[in-house]
């Protein structure tokens, strides 16, 4: 029996809400009318008791169309000085739009850094938490104006989709400008079909959203998709739709089958295995044997030395590490109970022998089964 959309959104009690730039921008500059329209929204929901976490897109955009640019400043710090002038004119309205409603609002800026790091992940969840006790809504954006490439989250699909399993959501909607993922691009081909339902992450999906792309946001129809593998993966729904449609946010909150649903796995992961799977950036790599990725991927083994064939990177004890096949695919994400030298020392010895070897034997595992979450096909092995 397919997993039904309306059974998923009614026992919403915190949803995640993405606009993308294509529909926070007008000619202009910002689109008031539609920041009005989704404040408006977002506080009929709070007042049926569903909280929500708002990411909002469009501070490069705003600040490109203040400063009469036409594109982007290809060098980064312009690119950072844009993004400043336009936060502060997008963060204004926000707060002027919920005011309407007697709504508080809190800006919260965000980089890599704060969302792998352990413990500032943790803070930001209690802040979040706290917020939403609040009943004060947070607008989330990335921190483009510290930004660079080692702290870099890509895009807003992204950080979205971090928040939301960040906050343990039980829906990711994400709004842009065309009604959903189609197989074709539908502001270009008038035989476009709309894809109402994505349950297996095939080749020709990701086909259909690579030849949608972005305009003025960063992320296309492709990062969008990344992001729903992503969400539905950790078993939280997700649903692209279009965000000039009237009422959207209510009509999905209500089970309505507009855009495309994707559907989540059955179980939700904890919220550390989301941090490990999904959130943190691995610091190296652990190849292993066909038998090990046998046993990972089909019956929920750990990682024991005897199985690995290759370490990649410098890396310390606890440290999140990738753990791939000999042919490359990608098995999961794990913390390792070894460092990296260690780990070399160690890889392909029975367990019996680590401490003839090291000396010491404080684990069995290199990685175990509790600390390691599978995002790999199990096909893959």
């Amino acid at each position: 029996m397919k997993p039904n959309r309306k059974k998923k959104t009614d026992t919403i009690q915190r949803a995640v809400v993405k606009v993308g730039s294509n529909v926070l921008t007008a000619r202009s500059g910002l689109n008031i009318d539609a920041i009005s329209s989704i404040s408006s929204q977002i506080c009929r929901l709070l007042d049926q008791g569903i909280q929500i976490i708002l990411v909002s897109s469009g501070a490069m955009a705003s600040g490109m169309k203040k400063m009469g640019f036409s594109k982007r400043p290809e060098a980064i710090p312009k690119r950072q000085a844009i993004s400043a002038i336009g936060q502060a004119g997008l963060i204004r309205e926000w707060e002027k739009a919920f005011a309407r409603f007697e709504r508080k609002v809190a800006q919260i800026l965000l980089t890599s850094d704060d969302l792998t790091s352990r413990k500032r992940y943790l803070n930001a969840r209690n802040t979040m938490n706290t917020l939403l006790e609040w009943q004060v809504v947070p607008i989330i954006n990335e921190n483009d104006t510290i930004m660079v490439e080692e702290i870099k989250l890509g895009d807003n699909d992204n950080l979205a989709a971090m928040i939301a399993l960040l906050l343990d959501a039980d829906i990711f909607i994400n709004l842009t400008d065309i009604d959903g993922l189609y197989d074709k691009d539908p502001r270009v081909c008038p035989d476009a079909r709309l894809i109402p339902r994505v349950a297996t992450y095939s080749r020709s999906i990701e086909k259909y959203a690579g030849d949608i792309p972005g305009a003025l946001g960063t992320g296309g129809m492709l990062s969008k998709i990344k992001a729903a593998r992503k969400v539905t993966a950790s078993g939280i729904p997700m649903v692209i739709a279009k965000g000039y449609r009237p009422d959207i946010l209510l009509r999905l909150a209500a089970g309505e089958a507009h855009g495309t649903f994707f559907v989540p796995r059955q179980q939700k992961l904890n919220r550390k295995k989301c941090w490990i799977g999904y959130t943190v950036n691995p610091q190296g790599t652990l190849t292993v044997d066909a038998g090990a990725a046998k046993a990972l991927l089909n019956n929920g083994k750990s990682l024991l030395p005897s199985g690995i064939v290759d370490v990649q990177g410098q890396f310390p004890v606890g440290a999140a590490v990738a753990v791939v096949t000999e042919e490359r695919q990608a098995i999961g994400n794990g913390l390792v109970n070894y460092n990296a030298e260690e780990i070399r020392t160690i890889m392909g010895l029975r367990t019996s022998q680590i401490k003839a070897r090291l000396g010491q034997k404080t684990y069995d595992e290199v990685i175990h089964r509790d600390n390691l979450v599978i995002t790999g096909d199990p096909e893959a092995a």
